[in-house]
This record gives structure tokens, sequence and C-alpha cells, in this order.
């Protein structure tokens, strides 16, 4: 079955995580992803491990379903190619450096002269206007400035980075709804559009609550470990056989809760009546309950919790989560047949549609594996001409 972007051309010039996941994203919904890479050695992180049968699986997590087109761009005939490329193309992405495009002569206001209605989108650490645009980012640089690790941890600890690289994964996201987005201005219009997303826009973006704590009360919040900022008991406590979460986010949780561990005298407890109480009163309350929480295995807790309808949750490590029964059933660990590699595991697709389904059906490409078919196929170039082109280094 078809997925809903059906029909959409994509040309992706990214690499290494933050571009290539939303281009990832396009092509599990449907539409037909060109990875163009330089030829000879392609993206960066396809020499990131770890590796099966020497290939990346990093690689293959994120660029799964895509095609690979290797063109040196900086190359007269690589760039008459490319252009011819755009004339069967709904969205360019690129996630090179501010200014780098613009070199090639490939940037959005000289190429919406003759593609006006191509949708380009750019991904960047800092976007394409500001002091810090023309500088470079990575995860853990962004996560440091935008933030995230100055509220992740425990009290008094050094810093700890978000253990995802959470800051490319959101500008990912921010790019592909913008990408959606404009798609559908441009169904409405005709017209394409410059898609400008940075890195650290999209941390701050979800910082959420911090902000406005700190707007509300003049203070950078801290490190809070495991717990709720505005919300108690919403945190981790050690079970007798390891950990698990407590998350009563109002106050009929709290005496249902309450209730179920004999200590109905914390419902009318001054300290404790309400969750703006409870989390004032934080330090007092927390001793109390990890007494409580330490009596009884994890999963005794999460059975006799979940009975009373007590939001409750284990700690699981990776192990458990992939063959957890809801993520199978939920079809969020997949796989995929490479030549190389043989079978591997990736995610699945986290958006059910009901009518048009998208589908992670074909595995990350080999470097240039279809060169010659998008050749062939889409410029309708013959073999002959194909074969001087690598002669000549273009592709």
């Amino acid at each position: 079955m078809p997925g809903p972007l059906d029909g959409i051309k994509v040309l992706d010039l990214t690499r290494v995580l933050a571009g290539p996941y939303a281009t990832m994203l396009l092509g599990d919904l449907g539409a037909d992803v060109i990875k163009i890479e330089q030829p000879g050695t392609g993206d960066e992180s396809r020499n990131f491990g770890p590796f099966k049968n020497g290939f990346s699986l990093y690689f293959m997590s994120v660029n799964r379903g895509k095609r690979s087109l290797t063109l040196n761009l900086k190359s007269e005939r690589g760039q008459d190619i490319f252009n011819q490329l755009l004339t069967h193309t709904d969205v360019l992405v690129e996630n090179f450096r501010p200014g780098t495009m613009e070199k090639l002569g490939l940037d959005y206001d000289t190429l919406k002269a003759s593609h006006p209605s191509l949708i380009y989108a750019a991904c960047s650490g800092f976007g394409q206007t500001g002091p810090y645009a023309e500088q470079g980012a990575y995860d853990m640089i962004i996560q440091g400035m935008g933030g995230i690790i100055s509220i992740t941890g425990e009290p008094d600890g050094p810093p700890v980075r978000v253990g995802t690289s959470i800051s490319d994964i959101t500008a990912a996201l921010f790019t592909t709804i913008g990408i959606l987005s404009a798609l559908h201005h441009r169904n409405q219009t005709g017209k394409g559009q410059f898609v400008d997303v940075a890195m650290l826009d999209s941390l701050v973006a979800v910082l959420e609550n911090a902000v406005v704590r700190y707007f509300a009360t003049g203070e950078a919040p801290k490190p809070l470990g495991a717990r709720h900022p505005a919300i108690t008991p919403f945190e981790a406590f050690a079970s007798a056989d390891g950990h698990v979460i407590i998350a009563l986010g109002n106050d009929t949780l709290w005496a249902k809760f309450c209730e179920h561990v004999n200590r109905s005298d914390l419902i009318s407890n001054n300290r404790f009546q309400t969750n703006a109480d409870r989390t004032e009163n934080h330090a007092e309350l927390f001793p109390i309950l990890s007494g409580i929480m330490a009596q009884r295995t994890t999963d005794d807790w999460i059975d006799a919790l979940g009975k009373i309808g007590v939001p409750c949750g284990p700690i699981n490590a990776m192990d458990r989560v992939v063959n957890h029964p809801q993520v199978q059933a939920r079809e969020m660990i997949t796989r995929v047949a490479h030549h190389i590699t043989g079978e591997v595991e990736v995610p699945g697709v986290p958006i059910k549609l009901s009518e048009t389904p998208g589908a992670v059906d074909a595995p990350a490409p080999s470097l240039g594996e279809h060169t010659t078919e998008i050749l062939t196929d889409v410029l309708r170039m013959s073999s002959e001409e194909v074969a001087k082109l690598k002669k000549d280094g273009v592709i």
C-alpha cells in the first residue's frame, strides 16, 4: 500500500544525523528519497560504528529506504545533472553549514528562479540568520548551549548529556513538519518556499516548562534527577529489586495511592494535601515514599498499582525495550535485509495512519548503489553516457 507521500520526490544532500533522520521520515511515509553523496567517500556516518560485515549500522538506522546516487557537485557536469534532477524533484533537503550551497551556486535564491515550486529545506546548527549562523555544531554543543544539560542529571552532580542526540532529532522532526507544511502551501498556491530549521532553535522550543519557570521566578532551573519540577510524586524510586516510576499527576491519584499503601494519613496532612504542597515539601515527602516503595519488587508495584489505575512503570534497559510486548505489538522493531549485513533490526514507523500507513520496506543503500538506475530511469541516460560520467569522476 502506498504511503501518504507517495509520488513526492526528495533530493537528499544531508549527512550524519539531523538531515538524514528528516529525509528518512519522509521516505518511511512513502516519498522517493534520492541521497546524493560524494563519489568515493559518501556520508561520513558510513564510517560510524557499530558495524556488521563492514557496513555501518549507524548509517543503516537513519538512511533506510533511500536510493544512493554518487555525484560530484563541484564539477560542472555534476551540477548539470543535479539541475536536471531538480526538474523531477519536489523537495530538496540539505544540512550543510550556511553558505556552502551558495558557494556551489545551488542555494535557494539561485534555484528558485528556475524551480519556483521547489521546497528547499535547510537544517543547520544555528539557522541561516543571526551572529552564529555560519558556525558548525554537533549535538553535544547544542545540548550545552541550548540549556538542556543544565537541567539534566542529579542535583550538584557533573554535567550529564541526554542519552540520545536530542538536538539532532528534534531538529529533524521540526524540519519534517516544515516540509509537510510547505507541501500543503504549495498544493494550494503552486509556490515552493525555503524551510530554515536550526538545532539550537529546536532544542529551545522543547524546553517547555524550564523556560516559563525561569521567567516566572527569575531563577535558572537546576537538575532535579528523575523527578518532575512541578508534579509530585512524579519520579523514580528504588524498589526491592530495582526501580519503579510513579507519576501521580493529580490529587485523586495521590489519594488512591495513599489508600492502597495504608497511609491515608498522608492525604490529610497539610504538607501533602495538594500537588503544590507536595512539590513544595518534596524533601520531606521523598524519604517517606522511598521507605514505602522499597518494600515490594518492581513487578509487584506495577501489577498492584496498575489494577487501581495509578500510573507506574519500570526503567527498562534496551533488551527489555525492544522485546516489550507493547513495542512489539506496535511494530516498533522491524527487520530489513541488506546484501552486505543480512537481516538487521531497526526502529519502526511511529506514525500510525489508518488509510496510508508508512513502512520500512528497504535497507539503507550502499554508496552509489542506485546511481546507474537513477540516471537511466529518471534522466534517460544511455549506459555509455553513465560509463563516461564514471570514467570522468562525475559519479
